[in-house]
């Protein structure tokens, strides 16, 4: 494979998006479990599942040339913020939406960090609990001669959501219909990700034990 390297600009952070303190970085308070490059492969991955096109990933490293998205593996940038850019076939073509993050203390935090809040989104549309329109305009960018931030501008950690609310099951379920329900979601999500989202199967089986030990 060519894996020739070509310089990428400096991070292309959207105009009025706030920046987090690099002091104030912490580590992602999750399980990643992704290495670097498939943290960001997963980004594209989950926006074009979201109904995106022309996804642009953005940072301040060297981008390999065939593999627009990737960065180095061995670039170590001061600036570990990640840009994601896309469009919407069924939009105009002079729209664009991003979802930026520099919250966490890597980049490869900071890239599986948007594809978590991507997935989360589209599932949550595919239950029907919103629409996309609403979900998609939260990372619409404000035209050329607009000024002002957009409603969503970084990705936060979402709080540790109750077991019984994560597996889907009743306050005092007995532990067959634990067991069922946990089984029943391994399968969606590995059938949803290709089997390669260790980090929803990681919240399913914590949330599994603390009902089955309680």
């Amino acid at each position: 494979m060519n894996t020739t390297e070509q310089r990428a600009p400096e991070l292309q952070w959207p105009e009025g998006y706030p920046r987090t303190d690099p002091s104030e970085r912490e580590s992602y308070p999750g399980d990643i479990s992704l290495t670097r490059k498939e943290s960001f492969e997963s980004i594209v991955d989950e926006l074009e599942r979201w109904g995106a096109t022309d996804v642009r990933i953005s940072t301040a490293s060297t981008h390999y040339k065939d593999r627009p998205n990737i960065p180095h593996q061995h670039d170590k940038p001061d600036d570990v913020g990640v840009v994601a850019r896309f469009r919407r076939e069924d939009r105009p073509a002079d729209e664009g939406y991003a979802i930026a993050c520099d919250r966490w203390k890597t980049q490869r935090e900071n890239a599986r960090a948007i594809s978590l809040y991507a997935r989360r989104k589209r599932l949550a549309e595919r239950c029907g609990v919103t629409t996309a329109d609403s979900e998609f305009e939260t990372a619409r960018l404000p035209p050329g001669d607009e000024t002002g931030s957009p409603d969503v501008i970084a990705v936060e950690p979402e709080p540790d959501r109750d077991p019984h609310e994560v597996l889907g099951v009743a306050e005092g379920a007995p532990d067959p219909a634990i067991r069922g329900a946990f089984r029943e979601l391994v399968k969606e999500a590995h059938s949803d990700q290709g089997g390669n989202d260790a980090y929803d199967v990681s919240e399913l089986k914590q949330a599994r034990d603390a009902l089955l030990d309680a």
